[in-house]
């Protein structure tokens, strides 16, 4: 953990801290990479959680994380957990922003639009620019492009392989005959991969076949612990909390739509719902 941060000093904000473990985990083992994941995927905890939970959750000694810390040019863990605690309020500042309390359902529905709200801010408000665009671009110039998602993310799968197919040619779907499929992986060619927890190790599986055939993999996904980071040249995360059981898709959905969106500007597909004839049986509305 060579580097104290952006430009040589240590991070003033939990942002620069989570663009700082990006950066560092491929080189990052062992303990010091239990905590990154941690420190990536539960910032809301992390605000609150002392270095004696820490330490259990990721399974090292405190002094660990006192000396992770410090590598990251900070005086000690309690730094890492002001950080996240004014990452925390900025969040619920944003997202009493996007409230609107006049004309709001009561009960679960009422539960439902103000948690579906904090999803959709939290994902673009967190949302890595330099990331996006680079999955834009990669959309954009591959000579084919794969879609898989499994379980509840089919749907989002399915959503975001036919607007890329009205963007742009050669876009497929990995479906039943996914055997078949995969022997077509060839170089220059692009995967998404779709998967929230409980991850589909299927999913996981296809994207590490597909990288090892040369191709680059673009994961949408819920966050940076997720074994599909590991996998992805790109990620895009999307919030998934969710006031039942179930998790939520609809920032998954929405940050689908918006990719497909931005290739077509891209590519400067000006009707992009007007589907090619070779998808019109796929889409009668």
């Amino acid at each position: 953990m060579e580097d104290t941060g952006v430009s040589g000093r240590a991070p003033g904000s939990y942002a620069e801290l989570a663009a700082m473990l990006k950066r560092r985990l491929p080189k990052l083992g062992g303990g010091q990479l239990r905590i990154a994941h941690l420190l990536l995927a539960d910032p809301e905890g992390t605000a609150f959680r002392g270095i004696a939970a820490a330490a259990r959750l990721t399974e090292v000694r405190e002094s660990s994380i006192v000396r992770f810390a410090n590598a990251l040019g900070l005086p000690g863990y309690p730094a890492i957990m002001e950080l996240c605690r004014v990452w925390l309020a900025e969040q619920a500042r944003l997202a009493r922003r996007t409230e609107n309390a006049d004309g709001s359902p009561g009960g679960l529905p009422s539960a439902t639009l103000e948690q579906e709200r904090t999803n959709l801010a939290r994902s673009y408000g967190r949302l890595d620019l330099v990331e996006w665009w680079r999955a834009v671009e990669m959309l954009s110039e591959a000579s084919r492009v794969y879609v898989i998602g499994l379980r509840d993310c089919a749907a989002v799968a399915g959503l975001l392989s036919l607007r890329l197919g009205r963007a742009r040619g050669d876009v497929r779907r990995l479906g039943d005959s996914l055997v078949d499929e995969l022997r077509d992986f060839a170089e220059r060619e692009v995967l998404v991969a779709v998967s929230i927890r409980r991850y589909a190790m299927e999913t996981v599986r296809v994207a590490e076949h597909a990288r090892d055939r040369g191709l680059q993999v673009i994961a949408l996904t819920d966050n940076a612990a997720s074994p599909l980071r590991e996998v992805a040249e790109v990620a895009l995360f999307a919030e998934t909390e969710a006031v039942g059981p179930a998790r939520s898709l609809t920032a998954c959905f929405s940050l689908a739509q918006a990719l497909a969106a931005e290739v077509s500007l891209r590519l400067g597909v000006t009707h992009p719902d007007e589907s090619p004839p070779a998808l019109d049986f796929f889409y009668d509305g």
